[in-house]
């Protein structure tokens, strides 16, 4: 019996991943300035830093540092007052509520800002508690997150929801239950994704149909 649900919040319940692509774009024009093709595809795998610091290279633009507190202001600015819920993330938190099981988030997000979204959009009460990786010190690369998030729930009785392949992977590997989420703005090996997801689901709308099924398989 799943008796708990842990959620990454980009990607799954945040419509948020296009921001990571366009976030160098809004900037540059914002200052005035053209981006070139397929900066976000080239951003996308950068830190903020070495972002910053791509930017600061290639444009005519202030110190590193400044345009790093730019960027770091545009991003807060979009989780706080633009960030979508994603399509479905209201009717699967919803069905897991009112069927008792314990919702937590699990992200790599800064606190503030998705909290501060999850609240605006009347999200925040269906979460019992957030956690990050940036206050735990610890990526996803490994299972510490998810053990935390789990609050004394064995891992076969854990739901485990995520967009990205690595982090499913880890989650999986740790013996939770797994369930990956399309995002047309996250990753780019959809079929790896499906292939390590216990469900895959293109909308976490259809969650529910897979209730039972989940619950049935140990």
């Amino acid at each position: 019996m799943i008796r708990a649900a842990i959620f990454d919040l980009d990607g799954v319940v945040l419509d948020s991943m296009s921001i990571w692509r366009d976030l160098g774009a809004r900037y540059l024009l914002h200052r005035g300035l053209t981006p070139e093709p397929g900066l976000g595809e080239l951003l996308f795998s950068m830190s903020m830093e070495q972002g910053a610091d791509y930017l600061r290279t290639h444009y005519p633009l202030p110190p590193e540092e400044d345009v790093l507190a730019d960027l770091s202001a545009m991003l807060r600015d979009f989780y706080y007052n633009e960030v979508p819920e994603k399509d479905g993330a209201r009717t699967a938190l919803a069905f897991l509520r009112d069927r008792g099981v314990t919702v937590t988030a699990a992200t790599s997000s800064p606190r503030t800002h998705v909290t501060r979204a999850l609240e605006r959009l009347g999200l925040l009460p269906y979460f019992r508690a957030i956690y990050t990786t940036g206050e735990l010190g610890v990526s996803k690369h490994r299972p510490d997150i998810y053990h935390l998030a789990a609050q004394g729930v064995p891992p076969r009785q854990c739901l485990v929801a995520e967009d990205s392949l690595y982090a499913l992977q880890t989650a999986a590997a740790a013996g939770y239950r797994t369930v990956g989420i399309f995002d047309a703005n996250g990753e780019a090996d959809q079929q790896g994704l499906r292939n390590a997801a216990e469900v895959y689901l293109t909308s976490l709308a259809r969650l529910p149909a897979h209730w039972e099924r989940l619950n049935n398989e140990n």
